[in-house]
């Protein structure tokens, strides 16, 4: 599994989030909402420090990441986080790995 974060997404995470370089996201598993792979549940994020990071990716100086006991969601998927201008917010998207 990986995650792929565009430039624009991380920019309005870390504005957002109020976070600086160094800092964490986490994209986390909630029950509740709506997903392609996984019917019942979606994804949350935090910016918690990390305990047992699955999968991470590093975007102008924030590590995005999952962690190891919530990469069962994706169902061989890739995260592919994009940005919506005319919406002023993230896309999530899943792509077959």
């Amino acid at each position: 599994m990986k995650i792929q974060i565009s430039s624009e997404a991380a920019a309005w995470y870390k504005k957002e989030l109020s976070l600086n370089t160094g800092d964490f996201v986490r994209f986390y598993v909630r029950y509740g909402g709506y997903s392609p792979v996984q019917k019942g549940f979606s994804l949350g994020i935090s910016s918690d420090e990390p305990n047992d990071i699955g999968a991470k990716t590093t975007e102008d100086g924030i590590t995005f990441y999952v962690e190891e006991k919530d990469l069962w969601y994706f169902d061989e998927h890739d995260l592919v986080v994009t940005y919506h201008v005319k919406y002023d917010e993230p896309v999530l998207d899943y792509k077959k790995s």
